[in-house]
């Protein structure tokens, strides 16, 4: 009760240095959604009061976070999809963008053999061949009970009619108007005639309505093939980007074997690879199930120790090991092992902090802080993690004339050069380095948490790197300390990641004392930073009652019925 009473506190004083947003906790006996966008979460309740089921209302969700969070909620993105259906089978959905078929290694590398940042990231050859749509709609094609006209339809009347802007979305859109100047569609959507939006304005996006129509009439053929391609293909030859019709029309998503890891008598369910996430939680859930982290507390310095210990370990391996397995021979059997997780720890030191340069050896790249993640849950325990992003915020900044989306620029996240720090200053190599077709690696970690066949938790978190961390806690929060799904996804966290080596540490994420011990333990650098860790928008069920939250991080919501 003592910790109980100090975490409160903590988050509550937390708030004066550093405001959360309101946070949104609601409960239900029917369904549960959460998301970055109320507006959104809503929609997606509105689906469930109709009959229909999480896919549904997944997609539905999906549709208009492109309508009501477009910095990374899109249809020019892609994303990872984890879904437990009533029968209890867990499936998960990849449709990750893929590098366009004219793509090759050195696209990004100037005369001199330097890698242009520019190009990577701002540029239309910075985008990848867009994977949600297909991806929603083939979820909705084979899980799913209603028809796309019913599920898209919210997201047409909201780009029709518009919606005002709050606070969060206005500054965002003042704050990248300039770096969209050089593109008139662009400028268009998130501009007003030039000026900036304001407070209040009811904001339509007339094109994006179009394009919803589309894809609402025809299918990924709304999208794929016909008008909308068409438009984007001439965009990329406007601007010389790559995209041509023949790679919008062969995309496909790719229903892959989730990954599936034990902790405490839970089952996690999460993503495989070209996702990195799902593997690395389960490997630190397997370091850390010999030690009884409950009684070491939330926020003690043996805690934090050992948690850095693991995600010290688990991150090289990610290094070492990740790609896209299309590509790439990834051995997950051996990295989800709790034998190799303990083989792993042996030199774990519970007084003394290891060095990252004598652990493992490789580098690796990092996609923006700018994801988005979303969970449904229905009455029937089909449950829906899904996490999409379009790499930095607002992609490429590109906005396709006539059809009123934004494009990815997720080819960024490929290794350009081998070991040649990207944007964020870390180093990729081989095993993502650009190849037509492929599909670059991630940390998206849409995960589900079951016990005995029964869900219990659905998260994931936007935040790049720090994805996998925020994912981890979250499961800490729930499954060891206890937590109410509130505090579990409010209560401040760390994130260290081998390379570079530090921990990174939100507000009040140490109890008192704990600092001053883990810096005698050897911990190097203790980076203090914001609030910046994840937006863990989760679903927990407990005592047969839904609970939603949202990441009081972000200016988001859930709703329930």
């Amino acid at each position: 009760m003592l910790r109980r009473t100090f975490l409160v506190y903590v988050l509550l004083t937390s708030f004066l240095v550093a405001p959360f947003s309101a946070a949104n906790t609601v409960s239900g006996s029917n369904g549960v959604v959460s998301s970055r966008s109320q507006i959104a979460s809503d929609v997606g309740v509105e689906i469930l009061k109709q009959g229909g089921n999480a896919v549904d209302a997944a997609v539905a969700v999906g549709f208009a976070l492109a309508v009501t969070y477009p910095s990374a909620g899109n249809i020019g993105g892609g994303g990872f999809m984890v879904i437990r259906l009533d029968d209890g089978t867990v499936v998960t959905q990849d449709h990750r963008e893929k590098a366009p078929g004219s793509a090759f290694p050195d696209m990004f590398l100037d005369d001199a053999g330097n890698v242009d940042r520019r190009k990577s990231l701002y540029s239309a050859q910075a985008a990848g061949v867009p994977g949600s749509v297909a991806g929603l709609l083939d979820a909705l094609e084979k899980y799913g009970t209603m028809t796309r006209q019913q599920v898209i339809a919210p997201a047409i009347k909201l780009a029709e009619e518009g919606f005002p802007l709050n606070e969060d979305l206005a500054g965002d859109f003042e704050r990248v108007m300039n770096s969209m100047r050089d593109y008139p569609a662009s400028m268009a959507v998130f501009s007003n005639n030039g000026q900036a939006w304001q407070v209040g304005d009811i904001w339509v996006q007339k094109d994006l309505a179009e394009t919803l129509k589309r894809i609402s009439a025809e299918g990924r053929d709304g999208f794929y093939k016909g008008k909308t391609a068409e438009l984007l293909a001439n965009e990329m030859i406007r601007l010389e980007g790559m995209i041509t019709l023949e790679d919008l029309a062969n995309y496909q998503p790719v229903w892959r074997d989730p990954i599936k890891g034990s902790y405490r008598g839970y089952d996690i369910w999460s993503m495989p690879p070209p996702s990195s996430g799902g593997a690395l939680v389960v490997q630190m859930l397997n370091m850390l199930e010999a030690y009884d982290v409950k009684s070491m507390g939330w926020g003690s310095a043996e805690v934090i120790h050992l948690m850095v210990e693991a995600q010290r370990r688990a991150y090289a391996d990610r290094a070492e090991h990740m790609g896209d397995p299309d590509f790439y021979p990834v051995p997950l059997a051996m990295l989800t092992d709790k034998e190799y997780a303990k083989t792993r720890f042996l030199d774990f030191n519970p007084e003394q902090a290891s060095r990252s340069e004598d652990i493992g050896a490789g580098s690796w790249p990092l996609e923006s802080l700018e994801t988005t993640h979303f969970s449904v849950m229905d009455k029937n325990g089909v449950s829906v993690a899904v996490t999409t992003t379009l790499n930095l915020g607002y992609g490429n900044r590109i906005v396709v004339p006539g059809a009123g989306f934004l494009l990815n620029n997720e080819m960024d996240d490929f290794s350009a050069k081998p070991n040649e720090p990207n944007a964020y200053g870390l180093l990729g190599d081989e095993a993502n380095k650009i190849e037509p077709g492929k599909r670059m690696l991630s940390s998206m970690t849409p995960t589900i948490v079951t016990r005995d066949g029964q869900p219990v938790l659905v998260t994931g978190s936007p935040g790049g790197s720090t994805i996998i961390n925020t994912v981890f806690q979250v499961i800490l929060n729930v499954l060891d300390h206890e937590m109410s799904i509130e505090d579990a996804v409010a209560s401040p966290r760390i994130h260290h990641q081998w390379q570079p080596d530090m921990v990174r540490i939100e507000p009040g994420a140490l109890l008192e004392g704990a600092e001053e011990k883990l810096t005698s333990m050897g911990h190097r650098e203790l980076a203090p930073m914001g609030y910046g860790l994840g937006d863990a928008n989760s679903i927990l069920l407990r005592d047969g009652v839904m609970h939603g939250s949202s990441d009081p991080r972000s200016v988001g919501g859930a709703s329930a019925f």
